[in-house]
């Protein structure tokens, strides 16, 4: 029986086990997989898969279940070879000061300690090497793709300003706390591969997983580091096939008073996606405007006046310019109204606004009060949560690195020699 096929048999057979001091040593060692010549081997697999299930918390691992676990253990542990071997050719090392301040953030971020994390995995018989291996990978790949990527990655004001857009057209829109897992199908022969992932992990979700904890094993997307959490997001944010499905999910999220609405896998381009609505709340940002208006009064309009106001707008003035806009037109008051909440304007003022930007200006209206225009001065996102600018250029620079690193590891397993010995 060959060392992958065999593994599954041992494992289980280690897993009675699993308290005895020399349980892993007793297990024969072979060679699971090759990367580019450098061997994986089968205690490094059984290490990666109890790490797995660690931190799962699984407790129901029947064959099939267990098959699929090897099989995640194993793609992990070629990757991080793959990413490993690169970043030596570069000549980029890890301390062990940045691993174990790495195991430190993963301690902060579980509300937990080094000591008790390490403790945790002793118990369920991991080596903490088998971790310490997996973020070194991860710290030395982020290194990598920095330096390859970092500098050529340019995000524009005009790119920060459309991010800003869609914050400004979804700001009453309801939003959303979603956990999210991709599965990558990096290849047109590795669908079925991918389906049977997607599976495996469905039922373990259906048993009760956590799914923080999967994401962090299986989520192929950049937010497993943080357990697939992407935060409070509006449906026009998500990809449309994940949009289609989010009224389902708050039927269903309705119906369990306030547990967490899973979905079923969704096919996206690139791979599979499942989310996990946590929960829901009514829009809280809002669009707001700092206005400087020019106003000609009722009373104060002759044959003429339309014409002069819609010249002296048609200038672009600015908010300082608009006094000397305002006085080429006869009886033309200027007022500064500061800033003002788009939901606080008449709607005729609200979507005369709406598509402008700062230093653009709505034209003549024809009001109660007489003839108006209003001049943006500033044109802002507010409410809790709302990113600001720097937040919004790291959030687009974090996507581009993120699909520069997808592609550049789906060229090293082409270019690679990767054997898997099953």
């Amino acid at each position: 029986m060959t060392p992958v096929k065999n593994l599954v048999l041992a494992f289980m057979a280690s897993l009675l086990v699993i308290a005895a001091p020399g349980a892993l040593a007793q297990s024969t060692e072979g060679v699971a997989a090759l990367v580019n010549d450098q061997p994986i081997t089968t205690v490094d697999v059984r290490n990666r898969m109890r790490l797995i299930i660690a931190s799962t918390g699984m407790t129901q691992i029947d064959p099939a279940t267990l098959a699929q676990i090897q099989s995640q253990a194993i793609r992990g542990l070629v990757d991080e070879n793959l990413q490993l071997q690169a970043a030596r050719e570069y000549d980029i090392e890890v301390t062990d000061e940045e691993i174990n301040q790495s195991i430190q953030d993963l301690a902060d971020r579980n509300n937990t300690t080094i000591d008790a994390i390490v403790g945790d995995l002793e118990r369920s018989g991991v080596d903490v090497s088998t971790l310490r291996h997996q973020l070194e990978a991860e710290i030395a790949w982020q290194v990598l793709v920095n330096g390859r990527y970092g500098s050529r990655i340019r995000i524009s004001d005009q790119q920060i300003e459309m991010a800003l857009e869609r914050l400004a057209a979804s700001a009453s829109q309801p939003q959303f706390r979603i956990f999210e897992m991709f599965f990558e199908i990096p290849n047109v022969n590795a669908e079925e591969e991918t389906v049977q992932r997607v599976i495996a992990v469905m039922d373990q979700l259906q048993r009760g997983a956590p799914f923080p904890d999967l994401a962090r094993q299986y989520s192929d997307a950049p937010s497993a580091a943080n357990g697939g959490d992407i935060g409070w997001i509006v449906a026009s944010q998500l990809p449309p096939e994940v949009a289609a499905i989010i009224p389902q999910l708050m039927q269903q999220y309705s119906q369990s008073r306030g547990g967490a609405a899973l979905s079923n896998p969704v096919r996206v381009p690139g791979g599979f996606t499942i989310i996990a609505l946590v929960a829901a709340r009514d829009g809280t940002t809002t669009l707001q405007f700092d206005l400087v208006q020019i106003t000609v009064p009722a009373s104060a309009v002759e044959s003429g006046t339309n014409a002069a106001l819609s010249t002296a707008l048609a200038a672009n003035p600015t908010c300082s310019e608009a006094e000397a806009a305002a006085s080429r037109v006869p009886g033309a008051v200027v007022t500064p109204l500061g800033a003002i909440g788009a939901d606080s304007l008449l709607p005729q003022i609200r979507d005369a606004l709406t598509p402008l930007r700062e230093g653009e200006n709505t034209g003549v209206l024809q009001t109660a009060a007489g003839l108006q225009g209003l001049i943006v001065c500033e044109r802002t996102i507010t409410g809790p949560g709302v990113p600001s600018r720097d937040d919004l250029e790291s959030q687009l620079r974090g996507q581009q690195l993120s699909l520069h690193s997808r592609r550049w590891l789906r060229d090293l397993r082409r270019d690679g020699t990767v054997e898997i010995r099953e």
